[in-house]
């Protein structure tokens, strides 16, 4: 019987180092000194006017240190090393923060790359080391952020006063701002209207106290690599108040979360120490009834062998709103990674999923061994370690044919996946000899025959432990 734990809270990690503290100097009606001449001073007094600085411009012999006192910000262009160490010792001791343009070390701050939709601003450092990179990455922004979030984010800004005085609760006002994000997300380029503002006041207001009973979001994380998350599962991490994760949730899918949220570790890995299923059902209903944005992290796809049919229950039997954000199941991923189809029409024309032990940890007394000996199916077998055999054993005794293409999968889709290929009646020692580490899943099917050859002419066992 498996060890009962109770949920653990995990410590966000901390920031790595920073090479440079990202800030932003609200300029506006400030003074700004800019002292010098040339292409490179007129882009800093462009860039300084555009945040709404009052600019004083000296040539560099025609500046003194009283012209610093008082100035937000000093920027400087010189040639040479001893007028800008002047210049910079003078911004120094009149208390003002000071760049002097392509020389480091006379600098307090740098100027980054700039992506503007404003006022939404991103910018970009690479402390100096490759501004051509860092123009590159900004590039890539540009392309990826459309024009129009320019019009949303100065919608939010002139809404924010208006929201304040439109009678809703603080869980409600945080709900508007997520479906504001959504909206703007989903519609970039739409122009923002009174309207858009007062429709989705409307819809906020109509979920009544479903928006102070918070929520639940059960997400797939995908079986291992990050980048296989959906867009849909990262907004959910990123306004997340409460993140209950799975001990097969790989860490680097908690790196999308929002730092803020709680992350508590309620693991449930297959024969070993599991938190009761009541305990997590009650944890999720009573955090979502504090107002919590709870998301229900899960390895793989939620819906598929992730026990989603008790959280969603318990959830609807407290009246908490739940949502289902599917992941990357782990038969899909494990494929994927080793270019193998899944369904053939020559010769799979099915595919299914079938757990390898029942509630009490046997192989279940209930699979269709029919379908499962299908020469035309393709079977992928989850949690199948303990009752491999008992399941082999018995597919054969019902008629699956002995040299029926099957590979069992380590750690799918990780860098450390590892794979053993054998005829399914020969499955079994070999994965026992090969001590692969959990989790593991198992596929079987002809339609696999060509590329289970492929693998085990690469490499018959590939394992990083």
């Amino acid at each position: 019987m498996s060890e009962i734990r109770k949920p653990l809270e995990t410590d966000t990690p901390k920031m790595g180092t920073l090479a440079r503290l990202p800030v932003f100097f609200d300029l506006r009606g400030k003074r700004a000194v800019l002292v010098g001449e040339g292409q490179a001073a007129d882009w800093k007094r462009e860039l300084l006017e555009a945040a709404g600085a009052q600019v004083n411009g000296h040539a560099c012999d025609a500046w003194a240190p009283d012209d610093l006192r008082g100035a937000a910000i000093a920027v400087g262009a010189f040639e040479d090393d001893k007028r800008a160490a002047t210049f910079a010792a003078a911004a120094r001791a009149a208390g003002v923060p000071v760049n002097v343009i392509d020389k480091p070390a006379f600098c307090d701050f740098a100027f980054g790359a700039i992506v503007n939709r404003s006022p939404l601003v991103i910018g970009i450092s690479t402390d100096g080391a490759a501004p051509v990179f860092a123009q590159a990455i900004r590039a890539k922004l540009e392309a990826l952020l459309p024009k129009g979030f320019a019009g949303w984010a100065s919608a939010a800004a002139r809404w924010r006063d208006a929201l304040k005085v439109a009678g809703l609760s603080a869980s409600a006002r945080k709900t508007f701002w997520q479906m504001f994000t959504a909206h703007a997300v989903a519609n970039p380029n739409s122009e923002p209207t009174q309207s858009e503002f007062d429709r989705l006041i409307a819809e906020v207001k109509g979920l009544g106290v479903a928006v102070d009973n918070g929520s639940v979001t059960l997400v797939g994380a995908g079986p291992g690599d990050s980048e296989l998350l959906t867009l849909r599962a990262v907004r959910a991490l990123q306004s997340a108040d409460v993140i209950l994760f799975d001990d097969l949730v790989s860490r680097d899918v908690l790196d999308f979360a929002r730092r803020e949220a709680r992350k508590l570790l309620v693991g449930k890995t297959g024969f070993g120490p599991s938190c009761k299923q009541d305990d997590i059902n009650a944890l999720m209903v009573l955090l979502a009834k504090q107002g919590k944005r709870v998301v229900r992290l899960k390895g793989g796809d939620p819906l598929i062998f992730g026990r989603a049919g008790e959280e969603i229950a318990a959830c609807r039997a407290a009246n908490i709103n739940v949502e289902i954000v599917p992941g990357i199941t782990a038969a899909q991923g494990a494929a994927a990674k080793l270019n193998l189809p899944l369904t053939d029409r020559h010769h799979a024309r099915r595919l299914q999923y079938i757990t390898g032990h029942a509630k009490n940890g046997q192989l279940p007394d209930d699979l269709d061994w029919k379908s499962l000996v299908d020469p035309s199916a393709t079977t992928a077998v989850y949690m199948p370690t303990r009752t491999l055999e008992a399941l082999i054993e018995r597919a054969l005794a019902e008629g699956l044919d002995p040299q029926t293409p099957a590979l069992a999968i380590s750690r799918a889709t990780r860098p450390d996946q590892a794979t053993v290929t054998a005829p399914i009646a020969e499955l079994g020692q070999r994965l026992a000899d090969a001590n692969l580490p959990g989790p593991v899943l198992v596929m079987l099917g002809s339609a696999m025959s060509a590329a289970a050859a492929a693998v085990a002419e690469a490499a018959p066992v590939r394992c990083a432990l």
